[in-house]
This record gives C-alpha cells, sequence and structure tokens, in this order.
C-alpha cells in the first residue's frame, strides 16, 4: 500500500561470487582435448638420462637402442550437468531494481532470469573444475563428494609418495623451511626431469616462511640478492609475492585467496591448504579435458531466444553444452548447463605439495 512518502528506487546491488581459476590455469586446454567420447586416454612414453658408454671395439658394432616404449592409460571424466526452472507465475513478480507500479514484461524478464541463470550454473561448474585442480597438485587423486559428504567420483592418478611429504618439523616451530623445500625440488627435478620454479605458498604457510629467521636472512639483499619480496596482484585471486633462490632453484612465490563454499558443510574453504605448499615446474605438462554432453535432439525452437549461443571461453578452455526447453503447458522453462571436465596430471613427476605441519 501506498501512502504520502516520496520514494526513488536507485540501481540495484547484485552480490557476484567470482569463480577464479588460477590453479586450473596451469591445465593446458588445446582443441584436442575437447571431445564427444565416453572416455579419454594418453599414451606416455619416459626417458631416462642415460649416458653413452664407450665402444672398446669397433668391429663389435654399436650398443643396442630401443625407442617406442610407452604406457597407456585411460580415465573416465565426471559428469557436471546442473539445470535450473524459470516459471510464468514468479514473472509476475518484482525483478530486482524494477519500478514496483510498472507491468511486468514476461518475456523479457524470462530472457533475463535465464542468462542469470546460466551464468549461476557456469560459475558453478567453474569452481568444481577449480577444485579439481586443487586436489590433482595437493594430493595426486580426485575425490569429489556430494552434500551428504558421500564420495560420488574418485580417481587415483598414482603419484609417487614422495612428492607430498610432510615437513620434518612443523613449520609452526623452529624448522629448516629451506631445507624442506629444497629437498622436494630435489625429488620433482629427479623424478620429473624438468626445473622446479613455482611456490604456491598457503596463507599459513606463507606467514611462517616469511616471518622465519633463516629466510628473513635469505631475503636480506643488502650484501646480495638471492630474493626479493615485492607483492602485486596479477588476477584470478591471485599475488605474486616475489622470488628467491633456494639451493639452486629460483622460485617465483605465489598466494592464492580462492575459495569455495563445501558441499557437506557449507564452510568456505580455500583451493589451497592454509599450510600447503604446492610446487610447480615451469615445462609440467598438465591436461584439461572437456567432454560434451551428449543430446539426441538439441534445444527446441521456442526456447532458442532463452538459450546462450555457445557458454566457452576460449582463454580458460572452458566448453559447455546448453539446453533449454518448455513445458507442455509454455509456464514454466527449464534450462541446463553441463560438460565433463577432468584436470588430468600427464607429467604427474613435474610438482609436488609439502605439508608443513606434522
Amino acid at each position: 500500500m501506498s501512502d504520502a512518502t516520496t520514494k526513488r528506487m536507485i540501481s540495484a546491488y547484485m552480490d557476484d561470487a567470482a569463480a577464479p581459476m588460477f590453479l586450473s590455469g596451469f591445465f593446458q586446454s588445446p582443441p584436442q582435448n575437447f571431445h564427444t567420447t565416453e572416455m579419454v586416454e594418453i599414451d606416455i612414453e619416459r626417458d631416462d638420462p642415460e649416458v653413452a658408454i664407450v665402444v672398446t671395439d669397433l668391429k663389435a658394432g654399436g650398443r643396442k637402442n630401443e625407442i617406442g616404449q610407452y604406457t597407456n592409460k585411460g580415465f573416465t571424466p565426471p559428469i557436471f550437468k546442473e539445470e535450473g526452472v524459470i516459471t510464468a507465475f514468479n514473472l509476475m513478480k518484482r525483478r530486482p531494481g524494477q519500478n514496483p507500479f510498472q507491468d511486468p514484461n514476461f518475456l523479457a524478464n524470462a530472457t533475463e532470469e535465464a542468462f542469470r541463470l546460466f551464468r549461476k550454473l557456469e560459475k558453478k561448474i567453474r569452481r568444481a573444475i577449480e577444485l579439481q585442480a586443487s586436489q590433482v597438485l595437493q594430493t595426486g587423486e580426485l575425490t569429489l563428494i556430494n552434500e551428504d559428504g558421500v564420495a560420488v567420483y574418485t580417481l587415483d592418478f598414482q603419484p609417487s609418495a614422495t612428492h607430498f611429504p610432510t615437513a620434518a618439523a612443523t613449520w609452526a616451530g623452529a624448522s629448516d623451511k629451506l631445507l624442506d623445500l629444497e629437498n622436494l625440488a630435489d625429488v620433482v627435478r629427479r623424478d620429473g626431469k624438468s626445473q622446479p620454479r613455482r611456490l604456491v605458498f598457503g596463507q599459513t604457510a606463507l606467514r611462517r616462511f616469511l616471518a622465519d629467521s633463516a629466510v628473513q636472512a635469505r631475503l636480506d639483499s643488502r650484501n646480495m640478492t638471492v630474493g626479493s619480496i615485492a607483492p602485486e596482484t596479477r588476477g584470478q585471486g591471485a599475488t605474486f609475492q616475489g622470488w628467491v633462490w633456494i639451493g639452486h632453484y629460483r622460485f617465483e612465490m605465489w598466494t592464492y585467496d580462492g575459495f569455495y563454499k563445501h558441499p557437506q558443510t557449507g564452510v568456505l574453504t580455500p583451493y589451497v591448504g592454509t599450510d600447503n605448499v604446492i610446487m610447480l615446474s615451469e615445462n609440467g605438462r598438465l591436461d584439461l579435458t572437456y567432454g560434451a554432453i551428449p543430446m539426441i535432439r538439441g534445444p527446441e525452437t521456442r526456447a532458442l531466444p532463452f538459450l546462450p549461443p555457445r557458454m566457452s571461453d576460449g582463454g580458460l578452455g572452458l566448453d559447455l553444452t546448453t539446453n533449454s526447453w518448455f513445458s507442455p503447458d509454455g509456464e514454466v522453462l527449464n534450462v541446463s548447463a553441463g560438460t565433463r571436465p577432468l584436470t588430468i596430471p600427464t607429467a604427474i613427476d613435474t610438482f609436488g605439495c609439502l605439508d608443513t605441519t606434522t
């Protein structure tokens, strides 16, 4: 009911929850990583740093070598499919920011609601992909749970346990933090045959690292340049903290404040464990593949105006299968977005994660 009071409606405020993809950005998605098949397979050929051995007699011939030895690995991607419903009755209600004394435009409201809903579905799937990348880089495994805490998808990539060690002593007290990282770097360098270059710190791990007297001495540049702290935001929720030499490894130091709402507890949870330090190599190959959601028939013609033409992002490699359809009476519009993404640690020996607690 209106009274003598005058009112002005200003622009509505939308509290937008971001869906950064910093960790999944380390996974490549070239065109061949998009597929419509049930499974994906990779042939992996490994090499060792062998040296040639002297031949003492030219008449004896050369030493025999073989190439072409490889292993094959196959994976079935998890399925993500999110749906939403728009009802004609709800379209009668005022949308955020609209004039309450104006007749609703059902078509315009439906279009706006559909695209807002698709955007919500897209961001949920983006966060699920980032969670995959988070788990792979910190454990070498995937365990995706539902709202009851039940694991509905598991996949063990069988990494070497030496790539996921705990610190010799907890970083909360006296410990040789530089040696912990150098030891892990030696393992990654030896097994992965690639130079480790990046460190992604959890919040607590970085705070304890920078508070360590040995680390502070290393970063004291009055006499030599072996490290520098100069934080700057680089996007996707990541902050470049600086760089440091540890042994004969020059590391970029990063932090990442991305988080998600835990499906079971509802607690806002960081993608990078607060006590963890992820170590990545400069040339370590990681793959992010996308499988389409199969459809026998495309979206019905009447629903096409409410359907984004394509929900994909070439920069992030995201590609979603979208669909929309009406109920028989035309009073309900259904929309869906889905994909079958999988983060694959192809070069599984080129990264690791240090747990700084014991």
